[in-house]
């Protein structure tokens, strides 16, 4: 998802709300990254966090990743904050191979 920092849902930060509301759901994981530029179709300038152009509104990308099942029942709830907050976002799913999750603990002796 692709969202901007600024957007908020019930007072709170909207990718806090995503992603609590992922960890609730039980969804495997999630996380948010933080731009250091970009903009989006709705922007009419370039959000950076160049010094002499500061902006309080970077972009934002949250990743979930689980089941493509998990995800596309994920999305409906996605949809109401989305709706609640009145941004605008980006969603997209892309299959991905995990190949590792979680922690290997070493055998006890």
């Amino acid at each position: 998802m692709f969202i901007g920092e600024a957007d908020r849902v019930n007072h709170h930060a909207l990718h806090t709300e995503i992603v609590k509301t992922a960890k609730e759901r039980g969804l495997a994981g999630a996380t948010v990254l933080r731009g250091v530029e970009g903009f989006g179709a709705n922007s009419r300038c370039i959000h950076t966090t160049r010094i002499l152009r500061l902006s309080e509104d970077l972009p934002i990308v949250i990743e979930i990743v689980d089941t493509e099942e998990k995800i596309r029942n994920f999305l409906p709830i996605v949809d109401t904050l989305l709706e609640q907050s009145r941004c605008g976002a980006m969603v997209t799913l892309e299959k991905v191979e995990v190949i590792h999750y979680g922690v290997k603990t070493p055998p006890t002796p």
